[in-house]
């Protein structure tokens, strides 16, 4: 048997990490300003993640939820804690695409309505419902096309309106990534919390990607003070270990059958949250997201051959002048620099861990800005 072949894939094969670093088996050094899709989000091999995964698994890692695991209730109160979220509910999952589906289910069963508002550019996982609400009708297959979504421009205040007493939910990422670092705009998320409110669809922050810190603020959109009835997170969440989960405003109520999940709140997965709660804590990775990041967009807006930076914190999206794609492998293969890529806006992404280090960041300006040189003697 061989694997499905649905990746295309660099030829490189990583052997060991720690913390912004990746080698791989000839021994080769890779700075990662990407982390795999965001998922890194506290380093590479942090010695208290491995050492809280190690104890955990020496003792037990895994049951269902059939049983009591008070280590759930423990994720629960620190993530509650961090984001500012106490009042909500968890329900923990596996995946973001998992996250988003369970969201939108949430939503539907609360209101009775079945109709949902997503906005172009969207990218909400690949499942069923998570894939319907995602605007790339290439990964869309026929069973999952459903009329009961609505796509609308992003960030145009005119289309309000269009959220109606029919409407269930209306899910947003709190910055598209995939979608190319667009950030919505304060006003713009104030009305549709606003027409929310008016209509009774409940709203609905996928934070999935621009979650967990990586903007500087534990959730992107709280840069705009609004607060959603649902929040999805995964990738950050477990710095590599797979866990998701959706924060449930009070005002849904749960009821057993509703929702679930057999690996969803496993002990291992729990304590790779738990661990990575504890790291943004006490190693302060909040403020730090925040002075990278400024630190970074500062230096790239004065870069030559940059047309535009946009993103929070450590989730930056650049525009070059010369092909974004190019740049990208440039970067990979001369200066062994990790860096994300959305085709459909031709941006290169950053998504490094939030322990980001400024010689860090000085290495990948450094090699950055003499890509953009050697391009633009080229072109």
């Amino acid at each position: 048997m061989k694997t499905f072949d649905v990746y295309p894939l660099f030829n490189i094969e990583p052997v060991k990490a720690e913390g912004s670093f990746i080698w791989d088996k000839q021994g080769n050094k890779f700075l990662d300003l990407y982390g795999g899709h965001a998922v890194i989000s506290v380093g590479h091999s942090h010695p208290y993640y491995v050492s809280k995964l190690t104890e955990q698994l020496s003792r037990i890692g895994f049951y269902s939820n059939s049983v009591q695991i008070p280590l759930q209730e423990q994720l629960a109160e620190k993530l509650g804690k961090l984001s500012g979220y106490e009042s909500y509910n968890l329900f923990l999952c596996n995946s973001g695409a998992e996250a988003n589906e369970n969201a939108l289910k949430l939503t539907s069963f609360h209101t009775g309505r079945k109709k949902i508002i997503a906005y172009s550019g969207a990218f909400h996982g690949r499942t069923s419902l998570a894939v319907a609400a995602t605007d790339d009708k290439g990964i869309v297959a026929p069973v999952n096309e459903t009329r009961n979504i609505t796509f609308l421009p992003f960030n145009d205040e005119h289309m309000i309106s269009a959220i109606t007493e029919q409407t269930a939910a209306v899910i947003i990422e709190g910055i598209q990534g995939v979608g190319g670092i667009q950030v919505p705009t304060t006003s713009f998320l104030e009305k549709l919390e606003t027409q929310c409110k008016k209509t009774g669809a409940l709203l609905i922050l996928d934070e999935i990607q621009s979650g967990y810190g990586r903007t500087g603020k534990f959730f992107a959109h709280q840069h705009s003070g609004i607060k959603p009835d649902l929040v999805t997170v995964a990738k950050g969440m477990g710095n590599g270990f797979p866990i998701a989960g959706v924060l449930i405003s009070p005002e849904i109520k749960a009821k057993h059958g509703m929702l679930g999940t057999t690996f969803g709140g496993n002990h291992l997965a729990c304590v790779a949250g738990i661990a990575v709660l504890d790291i943004i804590k006490n190693e302060n990775l909040l403020q730090n997201a925040a002075t990278m990041g400024d630190y970074l967009s500062l230096a790239l807006t004065k870069t030559e051959g940059v047309s535009a930076v946009r993103g929070n914190g450590l989730m930056i999206g650049i525009d070059t002048e010369a092909p974004a794609a190019t740049i990208r492998k440039q970067l990979l293969e001369e200066y062994r620099i990790f860096t994300g890529y959305s085709s459909s806006t031709k941006t290169i992404r950053l998504l490094p861990a939030l322990n980001l280090k400024k010689t860090e960041a000085d290495t990948f300006l450094e090699a950055f800005s003499k890509v953009l040189t050697s391009q633009k003697v080229i072109s």
